[in-house]
Order: C-alpha cells, then sequence, then structure tokens
C-alpha cells in the first residue's frame, strides 16, 4: 500500500478524528424541518422553505466533530436552531436558544468537555461568489406615434444613452408587455394592433438587442396587461384586457428558453394597465391598475413567489391608480412603481418596493409620465423613456427619465427617436 497520511488529530480518547477535509459528508441535502446529527459528519442545511432544528448527540466524546453549512444561502430567512441534547454549547446549557442566521453561514464545531460542551472553531459567512451577471443594455419597442402603431426600436446602452428609431421585426403593435427572460435577454408579447384587435403573439429579442420574428400566440390575446421577471430567468405576464375591455386575472409563464405557456386561472382582481416588477430572491409584484369602470382606480397588489404562482390580493399602499411603470434598481432586489394617472388626474408619485416584497406609502418625485417604457440598465440603474407627459393621448415625448442607483428619479430630458407612447422596454445583455 503507498500514499501519505496527512493531517491526523487525535482526540483525547486516542482515536483518531475526522479533519473538515476528511469528514463523511451527507450526499442529500437536508430540507426537513428537523435533522438529528451524527458526529464525524458534515450537513448541507437548506432552509429554503423552512426552519430547520439540528439535535446534537447526547453523548459525545472529546474531540467530536460536526460541520454544516447554509446550501441555498438562506439562513437570513429561515434560521438554523441547535439543540444541544443535554450537553452545554459554548459553556452555557441546554436551556439557552443557540441559533445561526446570517445568509452562507457554515459552523464548524467541536466537543470539547462537559464544562464548555460543543464550541464553534468557526461560524462564518462566506462571501457569495460568483456574484450573478447584471443586466447592461435595454430596449424600447412598438407604441404608437399620431395615432398608428409602429415595430419601431430604440436600444439603450449601459450609460442610460437612447439610440435613435431602428427598423424591427413583429407586427407593430401597442400596449404589449416585456419582461427579461433567461438572463440576459427579453421578450415582448400580447398587445393590440390598431383599432385595438387584441393580440397574444410574442417576439424574442437576443442578447444582442436583435428582435425575433412573431411567435404564434399562446394564451388569450389581450393588451394593457402586467409583465414582470422572476426565478432569476424566467418571465410572467399577468392580467390586463381582452377586445371590449373584458378585464381578466390570468397570468403565463414564460421559460428561461422564451416558451410562453398557456393561461393559468388568474387569482385575484381583474384589471387592467397595472404594471409588475421582481424582488428579494426570484419573487415578483403587480400593483395597481383599473377595473370595470373609468373611475375603479385599484391600488392592490399580487405577489409572485419563485416558482411563478401568483398570490391573492394585498390590500393597497398608497394612491390608486392606472398606466404607471414598475421597474428595479439597485441590486435588483428592490424596485419601485412610479407615476401613474388616478382620481384627479396625473400623479408624480413613487412607491418603493423593498426585498421583502412590502410596497411603502407615496412619495413625490419630478415630473410625470404614463404610457411608458421602464427597464434596468447599467447593472443598478433604471430608465423611463418615451410616453406621455399630457393626459390622454397628447404630450408625447422621446424624453428619459433616470433613476439612479438609490433609487433617486432625475427629471425628464431630451431624448433620440421619435416621440411616441405605449410602446414598453425591457433590459437584456451582462455585456456593458
Amino acid at each position: 500500500m503507498s500514499g501519505i497520511v496527512t493531517s491526523n488529530v487525535f482526540k483525547a480518547s486516542g482515536v483518531i478524528a475526522a479533519t473538515p477535509g476528511g469528514l463523511d459528508w451527507s450526499s442529500a441535502v437536508i430540507t426537513g424541518s428537523t435533522l438529528s446529527a451524527e458526529t464525524g459528519r458534515g450537513y448541507f442545511i437548506n432552509t429554503t422553505s423552512n426552519i430547520c432544528t439540528i439535535t446534537l448527540p447526547a453523548s459525545p466524546a472529546i474531540g467530536d466533530q460536526i460541520v454544516f453549512a447554509d446550501y441555498a444561502r438562506t439562513w437570513a430567512t429561515n434560521n438554523v436552531i441547535i439543540d444541544s441534547n443535554g450537553n452545554n454549547f459554548q459553556g452555557d446549557p441546554d436551556t439557552y436558544t443557540v441559533d445561526y442566521d446570517t445568509a452562507g453561514q457554515s459552523l464548524n464545531i467541536v466537543y470539547s468537555d462537559a464544562t464548555k460542551g460543543w464550541i464553534p472553531v468557526s461560524d462564518d459567512a462566506v462571501t457569495e461568489a460568483p456574484v450573478a451577471p447584471t443586466i447592461q443594455k435595454a430596449i424600447f419597442a412598438f407604441g404608437t406615434v399620431s395615432g398608428s402603431a409602429v415595430n419601431t426600436k430604440n436600444l439603450i446602452n449601459s450609460s442610460g444613452v437612447v439610440s435613435g428609431d431602428t427598423s424591427s421585426s413583429g407586427t407593430a403593435r401597442f400596449n404589449m408587455q416585456a419582461a427579461t427572460y433567461g438572463g440576459d435577454k427579453a421578450i415582448f408579447a400580447f398587445g393590440a394592433t390598431s383599432g385595438l384587435a387584441a393580440k397574444n403573439m410574442s417576439n424574442l429579442v437576443s442578447n444582442e438587442g436583435v428582435v425575433a420574428s412573431d411567435t404564434t400566440g399562446v394564451g388569450t390575446a389581450r393588451y394593457i396587461l402586467g409583465a414582470a421577471s422572476y426565478g432569476t430567468d424566467k418571465a410572467i405576464f399577468a392580467y390586463g384586457s381582452t377586445a371590449g375591455d373584458a378585464y381578466v386575472s390570468m397570468s403565463n409563464l414564460v421559460s428561461n428558453q422564451g416558451v410562453v405557456a398557456t393561461d393559468v386561472t388568474g387569482v385575484g382582481q381583474a384589471r387592467e394597465e397595472l404594471d409588475g416588477c421582481s424582488y428579494g430572491d426570484g419573487q415578483a409584484i403587480f400593483g395597481y391598475g383599473m377595473n370595470n369602470t373609468a373611475g375603479d382606480y385599484q391600488n392592490v397588489t399580487n405577489k409572485v413567489n419563485s416558482s411563478g404562482v401568483v398570490a391573492s390580493d394585498t390590500s393597497g399602499v398608497g394612491t390608486a391608480r392606472k398606466d404607471l411603470m414598475a421597474v428595479n434598481y439597485g441590486d435588483g432586489t428592490v424596485g419601485m412603481f412610479i407615476f401613474g394617472e388616478g382620481s384627479g388626474g396625473r400623479k408624480s408619485i413613487r412607491n418603493l418596493v423593498n426585498n421583502q416584497g412590502v410596497v411603502a406609502s407615496d412619495t413625490s418625485v419630478t415630473g410625470t409620465n404614463t404610457g411608458a417604457g421602464a427597464s434596468r440598465y447599467g447593472g443598478d440603474k433604471a430608465i423611463i423613456c418615451f410616453g406621455r407627459t399630457a393626459s390622454g393621448g397628447s404630450g408625447l415625448t422621446n424624453g428619459r427619465i433616470l433613476i439612479s442607483n438609490t433609487g433617486a428619479v432625475a427629471g425628464l430630458v431630451s431624448g433620440a427617436g421619435t416621440a411616441k407612447s405605449s410602446g414598453r422596454a425591457a433590459g437584456y445583455s451582462y455585456s456593458a
């Protein structure tokens, strides 16, 4: 037999103790709410769905070692509780509560003696690596000019500069929606052609900003709906209005390959002219809109979990309104609902969304815009471009409004391209 034996550590009993690299790691990721741990073992603990209570061995020997690791970086959401099973933990009796609640944490414990019991020899939080790439560019496409639908596009670079009009593929239409999918690509879907003929077609956008031709539609044709990214690489279209202003509460999921799924029966208030954005760790939220009558403005929200399931209504916060935008900024886990039109006219307000999906009360911002496109760009910033700066169909603009990585909203500045409204925007490309 040949080979080199290294790093052997003897316990007080004379038995060789396992070092961290020599531990017997459990092949199964622990997802349950309880675990009875064994000495000499390593465990990956996934608390995505629940807290995990870990019971340590009742009769450990000096030098016994166990390691636990945060498998999904969720200990900050659902913590790990250590039950030392009658033994001390860092000198404190088992009646004390021991929990670990830092994302990315790992815990390496060794049993010392009856006095101090189990002692952590390391309990560090590991910096998340690699860090996910961020969206650098955006695209605005489709819309209306002087009452006619167009299919032009305007690309937005990583500095927030909007290009002039260029021809694009796809049926000219307006009041569709757009979202990022597949990490670095975008999709435009649904909408209406001139004469309010509702459509259910879609157009994929590559990570180079190229718009593909129409894909035959799936799901109920409709327009003035909401869209958002969810689950890190997928998208969802939801709510809207069919021909004849029949408001719906259905949704359609988009895979990370850009495939639009069939209708899912809706949950929550049927409505139109709402919007959505992502938040937290792969969740999304839809908010606001209008239902049934011209003045029936809404401020309810509906959360979407990381599997794309839409939750029931949450009572609204802030001014009820329609025709607003929602967009992410900063590290991508937070967003905002901004502008819109409600009772008394157009609104110069925003409602921030934190990384738990909590919508804040109104705060005032400069300017106003409706019928615009909004997207993240430059890694951590957002842009609102084109749209209407006056009520109704008037006041078309080709301007842009930049949003900083802290959520500060700048004033409208002149942009490139033909003034238009009722198009939408979405982020694409990891490359600046």
